[in-house]
């Protein structure tokens, strides 16, 4: 049977010695042994009494043997094993210390480097990305000149997974989105006596921003992790290199049928966002206000012109195409580790978000200047 491990100290000749007894692994190195700081200047570690040892144990060691150095100490190993001296010295000559002495200070002038590098950093992404939209659109018009390119199977396929398979999500959402705003626009309107213009409000707000914005961001969430995980997935597996190896482009073969799929079933994904987000308003109006549904749709054809719709529906390939484009561009930064697709996978859903939004807020204010 093997010892407890244990450490004993022993004071001779001006030296402390101490005594290692017993098994030393990833199990037990961990626990505390309580060493009064010797006064002596000579240290010695006698390991005459090891049962055995791993590199936990002599991390523990080599922690210790650092804190007595940094002391002013001199330490030594004695009686150490030829195996355990060979797994002592690899360890020391990959182990690194913490140095506690160093402040952890940052200064005004750290701040604005840090702050000048993650600009810069994040104006190269610009631009890589601006040069993978680019090479979309070449591909895309490289397709259009031979369609036979297209793989039409694949572009059927990511319609149906990324936006058909989409819509239960998208109906509830629009649904219940269009049902809180009638309801707190019912309660605002009725103090006014002014409840038929429930219509006009949800009419105007949910087919030109609330419908495609929902939409948008629902299928950010769902489709834009999924593209970028399934590309990640393909450098890991080198499935990629083995494309490139057959000849097969990447932007043809993985890039196209899925910022095609996405761009033009969006106006699709769109129209039923609208529907949804009108019946909720038409439920509330019902409820709380007591306008019939032929009341609401007549006020509806009067209110709601057609450019309301068609702004709505416009908006949406534009927003399926950068999610896509987002997604697949994040895709192709995974590295070869696990932890590396979640990391990109939340960038690609975060980023896609956010320029949907942005590009949500640019359009308001051109439509709005521009008198549409």
């Amino acid at each position: 049977m093997l010892t407890k491990n244990k450490i004993i100290k022993n004071t001779k000749n001006e030296e402390c010695i101490f005594s290692v007894f017993g098994t030393w692994d990833q199990t037990n190195a961990g626990e505390k042994h309580t060493l009064d700081l010797p006064e002596c200047k000579n240290i010695v570690f006698d390991f005459t009494h090891l049962d055995f040892i791993d590199t936990a144990g002599i991390r523990y060691f080599l922690a210790l043997e650092n804190e007595f150095k940094q002391k002013g100490h001199m330490v030594t190993r004695i009686h150490l094993k030829n195996e355990h001296a060979k797994l002592f010295e690899l360890c020391q000559k990959h182990y690194k210390s913490l140095d506690h002495t160093q402040e952890d200070k940052t200064s005004i002038r750290d701040f604005f480097e840090i702050l000048g590098k993650r600009v810069v950093s994040s104006f190269e992404i610009l631009i890589q990305f601006l040069n993978f939209i680019g090479l979309i659109f070449y591909t895309c018009f490289k397709t259009l000149l031979n369609p036979k390119k297209l793989r039409f199977k694949a572009f059927l396929y990511h319609v149906e997974n990324s936006a058909i398979n989409a819509l239960p999500i998208i109906m509830l959402t629009s649904l219940l989105v269009g049902v809180v705003l009638a309801y707190q626009a019912a309660y605002q309107l009725s103090q006014f006596g002014a409840n038929i213009y429930i219509v006009d409000l949800m009419g105007i707000s949910a087919t030109r921003e609330l419908a495609p914005l929902i939409s948008a961001i629902v299928i950010a969430g769902r489709s834009a992790s999924s593209y970028t995980a399934q590309i990640g997935v393909m450098k890991l597996t080198d499935e990629i290199d083995a494309m490139k190896t057959m000849g097969f482009k990447e932007s043809e073969f993985i890039v196209l049928p899925r910022v095609l799929a996405l761009s033009l079933a969006m106006p699709l994904v769109v129209i039923v966002a609208d529907i949804l987000s009108i019946l909720g308003g038409i439920i509330v109006a019902w409820l709380s206000l007591e306008i019939s549904m032929n009341e609401f749709m007549s006020r509806f054809k009067e209110a709601v012109e057609l450019k309301h719709i068609i702004i709505g529906l416009i908006k949406a390939p534009m927003f399926g195409f950068l999610i896509a484009s987002i997604a697949c561009f994040r895709g192709f930064f995974v590295q070869k580790t696990t932890e590396s697709i979640g990391i990109y996978t939340t960038k690609s859903v975060v980023n896609a978000i956010f320029w949907v939004i942005a590009f949500d807020a640019i359009f308001s204010i051109f439509l709005t200047k521009a008198g549409i």
